[in-house]
């Protein structure tokens, strides 16, 4: 790994980090694309390594202060996690299977119809 390539990871990290903690964004929003673009990850890659970036512990410390804030629906939040679970294997066997291009114009495509719906309000 080349000083460019580290340089790139840890803005990458620091990125996803700031603002799946400011917005509560996934952090994959913001890795996947930047792991393509800078990094030049294939789209699988990308998704895979996001993944592995996002277990458990790194959510941890955003979530707690979400949750001294009161600002936490833990009920609602531990039937989306165990659903999560499933949804995430089920999602991950899938992708895998689909060609690259098509899952990068299927990633594009949900992001850009969440942006439009968050833009244009209900």
């Amino acid at each position: 790994m080349n000083t460019s390539v580290l340089i790139s990871l840890i803005l990458i990290g620091l990125l996803a980090g700031f603002f799946s903690g400011t917005l509560g964004i996934g952090g994959s929003v913001i890795m996947i694309p930047l792991l393509i673009l800078w990094v030049n990850f294939s789209q699988h890659e990308a998704q895979g390594t996001s993944l592995a970036v996002l277990a458990v512990p790194v959510t941890l410390l955003a979530a707690y202060n979400y949750y001294n804030e009161g600002f936490v629906n833990w009920k609602y939040a531990i039937i989306i996690a165990v659903t999560f679970i499933i949804g995430g294997y089920l999602g991950s066997k899938l992708a895998i299977s689909i060609n690259q291009a098509l899952l990068k114009k299927i990633f594009g495509g949900v992001l850009l119809l969440v942006a439009l719906k968050m833009i244009m309000g209900k």
